[in-house]
């Protein structure tokens, strides 16, 4: 995966040049969106296989996922400002999956879940892959990736 500051980044920038009315909400809800694809890691700890649908870069990181993530928020937080709510937080959930989809490890991204259960790669993968771990990403390796990011 990319590091969760790559992801953050994408959604404030997003918010920013999209929404000209300074939603702070919508900023939050979108850097939160961003990151929000790698909850699935929890899967991990209760015995959820990597490969599953609902594994790590499955459900979560699909287009799917992405569209009822952001009519949710659009419903419920963003009533007054409906279509941008929609295309800020639907923009900023995928872009989780298509950056993952630029990494070096991993097995791919599973953007078509629940209709075709296949994982992904862009021909072109430019961005190191993280660690999980917060242990692990304050090392030589977690500064590695985000100099890829930044790249």
């Amino acid at each position: 995966m990319a590091s969760v500051f790559g992801h953050g980044i994408v959604g404030f920038t997003l918010s920013k040049v999209i929404d000209n009315k300074n939603l702070k909400w919508l900023m939050l809800a979108a850097m939160f969106s961003a990151i929000l694809p790698d909850f699935d890691v929890i899967g991990y700890r209760i015995g959820i296989p990597y490969a599953s649908p609902l594994g790590h870069r499955g459900f979560t990181h699909s287009i799917l996922f992405a569209v009822l993530w952001s009519l949710f928020l659009m419903f419920t937080i963003g009533r007054k400002h409906k279509l941008t709510w929609f295309l800020v937080v639907f923009t900023t959930t995928i872009s989780h999956g298509l950056l993952d989809a630029i990494t070096t490890g991993g097995e791919g991204v599973g953007f078509f879940i629940p209709f075709e259960n296949s994982r992904y790669f862009f021909p072109t993968r430019v961005i190191l892959v993280s660690p999980l771990s917060i242990k692990s990403f304050f090392t030589d390796w977690g500064l590695q990736v985000i100099f890829s990011e930044i790249k």
